[in-house]
């Protein structure tokens, strides 16, 4: 190889080494920086575009918790109001079978019926109170069947039925009016009550049922969210113990290509003693 001062080819060479090298150190710093052996599609096309459809679906399953997190919240203000209802009812037939009794005074039957509309009244606020927020499964209020997501695309849903428990309606068949004044009255009263108990009481369970589909879809939805958290892991995650190895070479090799490029630099300084007296 000619000596030359305008071409230096061993320090071309020893160059185009130590970058490659600054190169590769770089996309190492960067892995162990971001965590991820593939953070932009620069890095793998394919897998990058892989694992950020699965991000996108552990997004949406985000919104499908919280809507099946606010669907178990409204069941449960249901579940607890119409349990409460259910033991008002039991407490009603005790005052209505107790006005059945024909040796009662008046003033006795009288207390007895006082009774009994304070618990009809109790009722009434509890059923509308069992609102979480602004929906009401046992009031009438709502217009339709309450539907919740259960899926990453929003294609399936689970519903919670409303029950209609309020005063008057067909599966409560009290009256604000009714009264216990007399045996007659308490009996039709007894009628209705036995059959509204039974009624709210499959009412309540049917609510439970679907409660509890809920909080087993919710669970899968979670188990479901940490898979695909950790294939996207598996997809894209730098392993940091191979990471590290690689960088601690690599700084070697760099302190290597940098002595190397010296060493190439300094090659033509031998021409000037050729040029020397």
């Amino acid at each position: 190889m000619a000596l030359s001062v305008n071409t230096n080819q061993p320090a071309l060479i020893a160059l185009q080494n130590l970058n490659r090298t600054n190169d590769d150190m770089q996309a190492v710093q960067t892995r162990i920086n971001t965590g991820e052996a593939i953070s932009t599609a620069k890095d793998n096309a394919a897998v990058w575009s892989i694992a950020q459809a699965q991000r996108a679906d552990m997004s949406a399953l985000s919104a499908v918790k919280m809507s099946l997190d606010r669907a178990t919240s409204i069941a449960d203000v249901a579940l607890a109001a119409g349990e409460s209802v259910s033991d008002l009812l039991k407490l009603m037939r005790e005052k209505v079978v107790a006005a059945k009794d024909t040796s009662l005074t008046t003033t006795s039957r009288q207390a007895l019926n006082a009774d009994f509309q304070g618990l009809v009244k109790n009722l009434n606020q509890v059923i509308s109170s069992a609102t979480f927020d602004g929906a009401n499964l046992l009031n009438g209020s709502q217009a339709a069947d309450m539907a919740f997501l259960a899926d990453a695309d929003a294609g399936q849903s689970i519903t919670l039925a409303l029950q209609n428990l309020s005063l008057g309606g067909t599966i409560n068949t009290l009256t604000a009016t009714d009264d216990i004044l007399t045996t007659t009255t308490a009996a039709d009263v007894l009628t209705r009550l036995d059959a509204t108990l039974s009624a709210v009481n499959q009412a309540v369970g049917n609510i439970g049922t679907q409660a509890k589909q809920i909080d087993a879809h919710n669970t899968f939805v979670a188990k479901l969210t940490d898979v695909l958290e950790t294939g996207v892991g598996n997809l894209v995650d730098a392993d940091l113990a191979k990471e590290s190895a690689r960088l601690q070479a690599l700084q070697v090799k760099q302190q290597l290509g940098a002595q190397a490029l010296s060493i190439a630099n300094s090659a033509p300084e031998i021409i000037l003693s050729l040029f020397k007296g």
